[in-house]
């Protein structure tokens, strides 16, 4: 197949709609968060334990995610997996209790644990390697357009139904999901891998052996962190709590997030693969990308008023750069280590935005409610400081781990 538009129906478009789910699954608790602490009287720390659920369940996964998508290719891998994330959400929609909730949030992670990983894995096995960074772009637009699903459209729906059936409805479209992957995602002979176990695990062990792995992971790794767990839950409080939006003012702002999302993923993609033509290494557009990320976060943390929904746009715009160390780390190890390699990533991100999503929620708890109800702002820019100076000193290792390389 050449790159052609019957490649991108047949490879893009079933992995976009998983991927599209999976963000949308993500990012609703911070369009219903108001919801849920309402019927179910959840305190921060245990909001936060909740929404996080995913990301742990997702985390645990990576390194067999990784194994199986070797072995088995993307297209198996993940239409099993998008069954559980179907069973996870009607489980959430019916749960009338904390550990139930838990539960059917965690499934829903396990399930969707593959939606990105296996995409990415599909298009190093079709795609030439200096298409892989636009390539990769394009499927976190898909992304993006889940998570601007589940901001004012979400806010629609619950004008009509309630949160519960809205995650009913989003798992009958899993298992749709499912099907599209199964039956519409095509094969390419001697793409799955012969290894024996032994030399799979042993692959695990050269990536997280690699100097290259640990002077790029853990700067990608936080900046991860954060980007996740706080556009997928915190920002949704922290407009209402320091803005002092209304609650259709959060869910428009957002939307406009969202959006953002979607053109920092295509601008990033497209800018790293027109580089690269020119001889300038993706690293450095990395670099620039996440040092922009940095700053903005500085930027919110002053708190001035002025800049909510710029300082917000470009948070989302500029916090999908962290998504270019997996196309760089495809590149830099064998084809046949691609999934291990984005996995053994993969697995620490969600491990930390679980971390930094629950212990966001556990900090800001640490202060009182404010007399409108709302969470107190130096919870906020404590919790939000704290992420930043892992950031800074993640930055630090780079530099200072690249200079060793040399």
């Amino acid at each position: 197949m050449q790159w052609s538009l019957a490649k991108l129906l047949r490879v893009f478009l079933p992995f976009a709609l998983g991927y599209f789910l999976s963000y949308l699954y993500r990012t609703v608790n911070a369009v219903i968060a108001p919801d849920l602490v309402r019927d179910l009287g959840l305190d921060p720390a245990n909001l936060g334990l909740l929404t996080s659920a995913y990301f742990l369940s997702f985390a645990a996964f990576q390194l067999p995610l990784g194994l199986l998508l070797d072995r088995f290719g993307p297209r198996r891998v993940e239409a099993t997996l998008l069954l559980f994330a179907a069973f996870g959400a009607v489980l959430f929609g019916m749960a009338d209790s904390l550990g139930g909730l838990l539960l059917g949030r965690a499934l829903i992670g396990l399930g969707v644990s593959a939606c990105l990983m296996a995409a990415f894995k599909a298009f190093v096995i079709w795609f030439p390697a200096e298409r892989l960074p636009l390539a990769n772009g394009i499927q976190m637009v898909s992304g993006g357009l889940g998570a601007l699903s589940a901001t004012v459209p979400v806010e629609m729906a619950l004008q009509v139904t309630d949160w519960r059936m809205v995650f009913v409805g989003l798992g009958l479209l899993t298992l749709l999901a499912a099907a599209a992957v199964f039956f519409i995602v095509p094969e390419k002979a001697g793409a799955r891998s012969s290894e024996s176990l032994r030399q799979q695990v042993r692959g695990i062990a050269d990536i997280y052996t690699s100097r290259f792995f640990w002077r790029l992971a853990p700067w990608a790794i936080l900046s991860q962190a954060a980007y996740l767990s706080i556009l997928s839950l915190w920002a949704g409080p922290w407009l209402r709590d320091i803005a002092g939006y209304e609650r259709d003012e959060v869910a428009t702002t957002l939307l406009l997030t969202s959006v953002a999302m979607i053109c920092g993923f295509f601008f990033f993609g497209r800018l790293t693969e027109k580089l690269s033509l020119k001889g300038v290494q993706p690293i450095k557009v990395m670099v620039t990308g996440m040092t922009c990320f940095l700053s903005v976060q500085c930027l919110l943390l002053a708190g001035w008023q002025v800049l909510t929904i710029p300082g917000w746009l470009m948070f989302s715009f500029f916090g999908t750069t962290g998504i270019l160390p997996y196309a760089i780390l495809s590149q830099h190890f064998p084809s046949r280590l691609s999934g291990r390699a984005n996995t053994a990533l993969n697995l620490q991100v969600f491990v930390m935005a679980f971390a930094a999503q629950w212990g966001i929620g556990a900090i800001i708890g640490l202060w009182p409610e404010t007399a409108a109800g709302g969470y107190d702002p130096a919870g906020y820019r404590t919790a939000f400081g704290i992420m930043v100076v892992l950031q800074l000193l993640a930055a630090g290792w780079f530099c200072l781990a690249g200079r060793w390389e040399k």
